[in-house]
């Protein structure tokens, strides 16, 4: 779907100076928002599902390898998937794949940015440490970042990446461990920091500060209609998702619970949907599973989904799997 506005990633103020600085990190941007409602769209050459599943850059990594060597590769991990060793791969066991590439990729990040910001190598990651790693050089320079207006300038994220730290600190001590940690980068897999999740959104977009999400603010954070004129197509559709499935109670705007139906929804399993969207493509003699001869005439179609971790997991050894 066009748009991709709703995911922007946070930029850094003055990214210069803080690299000459040596800032290790950056303030936590909310995350890329789903939106279930839309229309899974099934271009020639499985383009929606690679840049979907993998992102337009890892997309591209895969012409690293030959079709030989990718139908090879994913043979391997369709042994591995098939849990009870009896052929076939079903929805359940494609769902439980997907879950579990998803979450070794959530931990495997954490393990990659874990020592710099553990700094006394205590295996925790105290409050003090990641302020500093983070936000070292805007606590000692502070006359050179006075604009408070940007919504995500330093003076503005250093409270809300410490309350987010705090909500992720269950025990309250300010050094979160690795699970806490994960939960404060990752705030949208645990269950005790979905109103983080839902508060970080509607303080990003309720642009007039009135507490709720109106139709307008909804649209501009996917769209901005620099150029005057027409609304595409899409956008049009996009005011019609909000009236009909995110304004709930009909009264113009998304409150709170509208906004964590609208982003944490408890009906849409992403694993699910992958996976059946997977095995109906691929499902040839549409018996509701698939041998190994139906995913590897359909490989490239799989590489493109999150059963092979964002591509990465044809690029690994087998044994690292």
């Amino acid at each position: 779907m066009a748009g991709g506005g709703a995911g922007r990633a946070l930029l850094l103020l003055l990214p210069a100076l803080l690299l000459a600085a040596g800032a290790l990190g950056k303030p936590t941007a909310r995350q890329e928002r789903a939106r279930p409602g839309a229309q899974h769209d099934d271009r020639p050459g499985f383009q929606y599902d690679h840049e979907a599943f993998l992102g337009k850059e890892e997309a591209r990594s895969f012409d690293q390898l030959s079709p030989e060597e990718s139908r090879e590769r994913l043979g391997k991990i369709v042994d591995r998937i098939d849990d009870n060793k009896d052929g076939y791969l079903t929805t359940e066991e494609l769902k439980t794949w997907i879950k579990r590439v998803q979450k070794r990729y959530i931990y495997e990040n954490v393990a990659k940015v874990w020592k710099d910001y553990d700094l006394n190598k205590d295996n925790k990651i105290a409050w003090e440490e990641y302020k500093q790693a983070t936000y070292g050089y805007y606590l000692e320079n502070p006359e050179e970042f006075q604009d408070a207006t940007d919504p995500h300038s330093f003076k503005k994220m250093l409270p809300r990446d410490e309350r987010r730290f705090k909500t992720a600190d269950l025990d309250g001590d300010l050094a979160a461990t690795r699970e806490e940690f994960t939960a404060f980068l990752h705030p949208e897999e645990f269950e005790h920091m979905k109103n983080i999740v839902v508060l970080e959104t509607l303080e990003d977009i309720d642009k007039n500060g009135d507490g709720f999400v109106d139709q307008d603010e909804y649209i501009a954070d996917m769209f901005a209609n620099e150029e005057g004129g027409p609304e595409p197509e899409w956008v049009i559709t996009e005011r019609e998702q909000f009236a009909d499935f995110r304004d709930l109670n009909k009264d113009g705007k998304m409150d709170k619970d509208e906004i964590q139906h609208w982003i944490l929804p408890q009906d849409y399993d992403h694993a699910l949907a992958e996976a059946r969207h997977l095995v109906y493509e691929s499902d040839v003699d549409k018996d509701q599973k698939l041998t190994k001869e139906e995913v590897l005439d359909n490989w490239n179609m799989f590489v493109g989904s999150q059963a092979t971790n964002y591509g990465e997991d044809l690029t690994r050894n087998h044994d690292e799997l």
